[in-house]
């Protein structure tokens, strides 16, 4: 990897999202050789994907490049690169572009789409994890309408235009109501020569309320809120199947669409190496203990969500959100100084900050430790909190003026299909019907 080897140790990061990025930062002037790998060479703000994926964010705004946040930081080092695998015995990270040595590592990588083993539903349902995803999710909803302009068949036009959205959490609620807010006031001007009234949002969720994993005040005033923008919610369905047109489920219910997008849950993506006894297998998490060491090992760390630390109040591990990730890399800076100087490591403490989500136009619902509201003052306090929590002055500004512009002209200028993206699964006419 053409990495100079120095007297002072080497911390291996592997990752750059919330807690990864964290760490490094923290670990700045620490008289430490810092090398960072990653497959991207820009950080992703995760909470606004779905934004670019409805066109109202552009990419650019809400990724940040990462050897712009290190380049004046001494001794450390950023390598584009996929991690194959870790050999643990011989203390060595073997990537795709070679193998580096590390004295001390951090496996950050974060999550991936949890498809729950149906590999049907994975080759045929869309995920939303990453910038590339979300842009094929904003080129397939725009090319959807495009594709159901021409067509003759209604059976297909309406299965062009129905949207089905599995998994009620954060994501699929935001999501949905941005699709909502689409229907209500863009799509309809866009193609006027069709019924945007047959637009169908549907939301599955296979607990008895969305937002499970918030308050049940919270998740009362976001189903409110969904319905009153004309999304239908199925609770308590469980997706078996997609096979690229048809949805089938765990009740007699079925729908015909040519987008389905997953949003039903994450698991750990842990690199292959790790002692299968410091892995979670259900959920992909890796097993640490108070200080975020990997069971069994004394310098290999995991931070954030590939990570699980149980305790008596998180059985199953902190939630996977940026602020656990964020807090342990921050800790987790010191704990790795601490640990090289011989002293005691601080054991990691979560400290909740709360959760929020957006539905739409003036409709928000937040958690608080001790406070809990929703409506248009929550939906402040949310464009507040994700606007600074973006890298660099650049893409805040860029944000806010988008949202600025979006509010007061009730509009999303990023439908643009800059690269298509087409379901081989799925095909409405034939070039006679054109």
């Amino acid at each position: 990897m053409n990495i100079p080897q120095l007297s002072i140790p080497r911390v291996v990061i592997i990752g750059a999202g919330f807690g990864g990025l964290a760490l490094a930062k923290k670990l700045r002037n620490k008289n430490l050789q810092v090398v960072l790998l990653d497959k991207h060479n820009y950080h992703n703000f995760q909470p606004l994907l779905y934004q670019v994926a409805t066109g109202g964010l552009e990419a650019g705004s809400i990724a940040y490049p990462i050897r712009k946040v290190i380049q004046e930081y001494k001794d450390f080092y950023f390598r584009l690169t996929s991690v194959k695998e870790i050999d643990t015995k011989n203390q060595k990270v073997i990537a795709e572009i070679g193998d580096l040595h590390y004295d001390y590592l951090v496996i950050a990588t974060g999550s991936k789409t949890n498809y729950f083993g149906n590999k049907e539903i994975e080759r045929n349902a869309m995920a939303m994890k990453t910038i590339p995803q979300s842009l094929n999710i904003r080129s397939l909803i725009l090319e959807n309408f495009e594709q159901a302009v021409l067509t003759k068949d209604e059976a297909d036009r309406n299965c062009l235009i129905n949207f089905v959205l599995v998994g009620g959490g954060p994501t699929g609620v935001e999501l949905a109501g941005a699709l909502a807010e689409m229907k209500k006031a863009i799509l309809q001007k866009d193609y006027p020569d069709l019924d945007i009234a047959k637009m169908e949002i549907n939301l599955i969720q296979s607990d008895n309320r969305v937002l499970s994993t918030m308050t049940e005040k919270a998740s009362i005033a976001a189903e409110k809120f969904l319905k009153n923008l004309g999304v239908t919610i199925w609770k308590n369905v469980r997706v078996t199947n997609y096979d690229g047109r048809t949805i089938t489920t765990n009740s007699d219910l079925t729908f015909d669409t040519a987008t389905v997008i997953w949003t039903a849950g994450v698991q750990g993506a842990a690199i292959p190496g790790i002692d299968a006894k410091s892995l979670v297998q259900r959920v992909g998490r890796i097993r640490v203990n108070q200080f975020n060491q990997v069971v069994g090992y004394n310098n290999l760390f995991a931070i954030g969500d590939v990570a699980t630390m149980e305790t008596a109040k998180y059985p199953q591990g902190h939630p996977m959100m940026a602020q656990p990730a964020m807090q342990q890399g921050n800790l987790l800076a010191e704990n790795i100084v601490k640990l090289i100087n011989n002293k005691s490591m601080k054991p990691f403490q979560y400290k909740d900050k709360g959760s929020m989500a957006t539905i739409g136009r003036n409709l928000a619902v937040v958690d608080l430790p001790h406070y809990h509201f929703s409506g248009i003052f929550a939906w402040f306090v949310w464009m507040f909190v994700h606007l600074f929590s973006l890298i660099g002055f650049k893409n805040r500004a860029v944000v806010f003026l988008n949202w600025v512009y979006n509010y007061i002209r009730f509009d999303r200028e990023g439908r643009l299909i800059v690269r298509p993206f087409k379901k081989k699964s799925f095909t409405t006419f034939t070039s006679d019907e054109v």
